[in-house]
Order: structure tokens, then C-alpha cells, then sequence
């Protein structure tokens, strides 16, 4: 093999490889979502079926006449711009098509006019389709302005924690933190954005935070809102930020039970009752009669005082009998043995007297 051959072949493999996977490319692109109309004109009070796939499976999704809208510049003004009361919601099926029957109605801006479609929930994706409805008002649309545009440049983050009366019910919070740039050419002064905090699969409330500052072209600044839910708010809450109608980042926010208030009423449900058994036995107690034989009884079991002499306690005399065969001698005369005979050690008789005189 030539040198020649030699560097021309690892060229044809590589030509080779990129073929394959230039070729394999469209295979794994991702696929966008696409609206249909069965038909692209239509008066108020008609219908329109509107058919869509490439959106992602078992989502929810919200389908709306609009106006002042085309599919490259979107809807101007949000849905502020659509027919809101005569919308349809739809769920896509596993294979992320849907297919749903439209009311047309004039919307309250003038045309011209599509059927956007936008997710509901999770991330965000839209589509629209350009529909004429006859009879309604037409107008140009507004120019677009030469000034800044502001696009997110980090991902969002709330950031701080639940303090101890969060536990107790009070209202959680935390701070959106994120970083803007300006990649218009004009500056943005004062930006308005909005934040909104959705439960489950309920629509967010917005909510307006102005930042304060002024970004110049091609700048970028870190931005700090405040975000607050409801006192004893709980569960899995989705935080949304818009900006200038579109929504530019979503944030997923687990909030804790607030178990003091479990706790508290706990407690509230055993001390109440027990506080008012104990108040109830204390009327009942002081209502009820008394029995007299009760109070003599009572001052029959008291033991007496014993009085004191000079400080010290006095013994209290014998009151037991003298047992018959423990009692002395009695004296003839006394049967009850209260006067007893003298006892002596000598023999001479009790009852004979020794004296001794002068002799």
C-alpha cells in the first residue's frame, strides 16, 4: 500500500462516520409540538376540530381562539388576548397526540387570529395555528420595539427556611434567586416580573415583584424575589416566574405539615375535657347535701390535744382498769381494793404497830 493509500483511507472512514451520523441525526432531534385545524376559516358559533402530537404524554393542555397573535410572534399580550370563557381542555394521550373539538369564538382583540395551545402543568410548551374568523375585526399588529430583552442565564433556586412558626402554621417562604442578562439593545429599568405558586395541578397565582435597578445592554445582574404562600400551606408547590407575558422558569417546592397545629389541637381536645370534669365535680361537690351523722362522726374520730406544761407534754394519766390478779391486798372494808396494806420487809403484822418507848 502507497503512503498516498495510506492517508486517504483513515479520510474515507471519517467521511463515513460523519454520513452516518448526519444521516442518524433526524432520528434522535427532538420532536416539537404541531397543532392542526380541520379547517382554517370559521365564523362565531361554529366549531373547529383541533388535532395535535409531539407534546409529551398524559399532559393536560388548554386550547384557546386568540388574537392579536401569529405563530411566529406568539400571542401578544397573553391570554388576555383570548377567549377564555369558550376554551377546551384536553389530555394527550401516550403518545403525546390529542384530538378535541373547538367553539369558535371572537376573541376581544382583533385578529389576526390562531388556536394556541399550551401546556397546563410542568414544563412549559406551546403551538399555535392560524384560524380566520370571519366577521371579526381586523387590525395590524403592534411593532415590535427595538429595546432590551431580558432571558434568564442560571438556573432558579429558592433559597432560606421554615422557622418555628412555620411549624405552628404561619405562612412558608422562601426567596427566588435567579440571574437575568439583557441581550436586547436598549437598557430595562425597574423590571416587573411576576411570580406565581401553583398546588397540584391548580393554576398559578401571580403575584407582581419589582426589581429595582437597571440592567444596560449586554449586562446581566442577580435578581432576589420574595416568594409567600397561605398560612398552613403543605404539600408539593410549583413556583413559576413570568416575564413580559411568557414564563421563563419553573421551581419545584416541597413544603413540610405544619405539626404544631395537629399538636396543639391534640392537647386542646385532652385538656378541655379534663378541666371541666375537674369543674364539674367541684360544683357538684359544693352543691350537694351534707349528712349530719357525717359531721359527728367526723368530731368523734378527732383526737384531743394534749396540753402542754411548761413545754413539754404532760403524760396523759392510765385510764386502763388494774387487772384483778395484779391488784394488792385490799383492806378489810375496802371491797374495791383502793386502800391497800403497807408492805414491810420485817415479820412483825401489818396490822400491829412497832414502837419503842423508855423502859
Amino acid at each position: 500500500m502507497s503512503g498516498k493509500a495510506r492517508i486517504l483511507r483513515p479520510v474515507a472512514v471519517l467521511v463515513a462516520v460523519l454520513a452516518l451520523l448526519g444521516g442518524g441525526g433526524p432520528a434522535y432531534a427532538v420532536e416539537r409540538p404541531v397543532v392542526k385545524l380541520s379547517v382554517t376559516q370559521a365564523g362565531a358559533g361554529g366549531s373547529v376540530t383541533v388535532s395535535g402530537s409531539g407534546w409529551r404524554a398524559h399532559t393536560l393542555l388548554m386550547v384557546l381562539v386568540c388574537g392579536r397573535a401569529t405563530p411566529d410572534r406568539g400571542v401578544i399580550g397573553g391570554t388576555n388576548s383570548c377567549a377564555n370563557g369558550d376554551g377546551r381542555a384536553v389530555t394527550t394521550d401516550a403518545q403525546g397526540a390529542f384530538s378535541r373539538k373547538l367553539p369558535v369564538a371572537e376573541p376581544p382583540v382583533p385578529c389576526p387570529c390562531v388556536v394556541h395551545v399550551a401546556t397546563v402543568t410542568g414544563a412549559e410548551a406551546e403551538a399555535d395555528a392560524v384560524l380566520q374568523v370571519a366577521g371579526h375585526l381586523v387590525a395590524p399588529l403592534p411593532a415590535e420595539q427595538s429595546g432590551g430583552r431580558l432571558v434568564i442565564l442560571s438556573d432558579t433556586r429558592l433559597t432560606g427556611s421554615s422557622g418555628l412558626l412555620t411549624w405552628f402554621g404561619a405562612p412558608p417562604s422562601r426567596t427566588l434567586v435567579f440571574t437575568v442578562g439583557n441581550t436586547g439593545t436598549g437598557a430595562i429599568e425597574d423590571p416587573v416580573f411576576q411570580v406565581g405558586s401553583a398546588h397540584g395541578v391548580f393554576a398559578p397565582q401571580w403575584d407582581d415583584r419589582q426589581w429595582h435597578g437597571t440592567l444596560a445592554p449586554g449586562r446581566k445582574a442577580e435578581v432576589r424575589l420574595p416568594v409567600e404562600l397561605t398560612a398552613g400551606a403543605h404539600g408539593d408547590y410549583t413556583v413559576s416566574l413570568k416575564y413580559a407575558g411568557r414564563v421563563l422558569a419553573e421551581q419545584p417546592w416541597g413544603v413540610g405539615r405544619p405539626w404544631g397545629v395537629t399538636l396543639f389541637w391534640i392537647l386542646l381536645c385532652l385538656v378541655v375535657p379534663a378541666a371541666l370534669f375537674r369543674a364539674g365535680m367541684a360544683v357538684v361537690d359544693r352543691v350537694r347535701p351534707r349528712r349530719p351523722g357525717a359531721a359527728r362522726l367526723t368530731r368523734t374520730l378527732r383526737l384531743p390535744r394534749l396540753p402542754r406544761t411548761g413545754g413539754r407534754t404532760s403524760e396523759p394519766p392510765p385510764t386502763n382498769p388494774t387487772l384483778p390478779w395484779f391488784a394488792p391486798d385490799s383492806v378489810p372494808g375496802d371491797p374495791a381494793g383502793r386502800l391497800s396494806a403497807p408492805h414491810s420487809d420485817s415479820p412483825a403484822s401489818p396490822t400491829t404497830p412497832t414502837t419503842k418507848g423508855p423502859t
